[in-house]
């Protein structure tokens, strides 16, 4: 498919399934060898990092644990600029070498309040490793150390990032068509 409705709005593809898979393969690289005899515990920020966690796991070749948070601040196509943190982290970090994984760093107001909220439990080392990144919206200073793709600012869907609850499904990613 080359074009997709969702809700109102018509999307076309502009990253394929393959592309995307590839360049997730080379992130896994860089953590494998960053983190080669450590046992990170991987963060994943849902719903939307779910495919970009599940292609990154099949990747890694270290030792690493998985837990998942759920944090909010969209509706519809845009950031309310409130987060709300749904649902929490429930091990302790103290210690530990975590890596955040984010399906897109936009405004950087998620990630600024996770960080702050993960900071208080004292972790050995914080890293940001998003599948998809928007430097042009970025509101407050977020250093992603690890991006997979850097983006303009356009509105996307697939590969586990929606549009007012669908489109996560379609295995490769969408623009919005204006």
């Amino acid at each position: 498919m080359n074009t997709v409705k969702i809700h109102d709005k018509v999307f076309s593809k502009t990253i394929p399934n393959e592309e995307i898979c590839n360049e997730i393969k080379k992130l896994a690289d860089r953590i494998n060898h960053d983190y080669a005899g450590k046992r990170p515990l991987l963060l994943g920020v849902l719903n939307g990092c779910f495919m970009f966690v599940s292609e990154l796991m099949k990747n890694l070749d270290i030792e690493c644990e998985i837990s998942f948070i759920k944090l909010s601040s969209y509706q519809g196509t845009a950031t309310t600029g409130v987060v709300r943190e749904v649902l929490g982290l429930s091990e302790s970090i103290a210690g530990r070498d975590v890596i955040i994984l984010e399906d897109i760093v936009d405004t950087g107001l998620t990630m600024q309040r996770l960080l702050e909220t993960l900071g208080t439990r004292n972790p050995a080392s914080m890293e940001i490793a998003s599948l998809f990144l928007k430097p042009a919206r970025l509101k407050v200073p977020v250093d992603v150390k690890y991006s997979v793709f850097t983006i303009p600012d356009r509105f996307i869907v697939g590969f586990g990032l929606d549009y007012d609850g669908l489109g996560r499904n379609l295995p490769d990613v969408y623009d919005v068509v204006e």
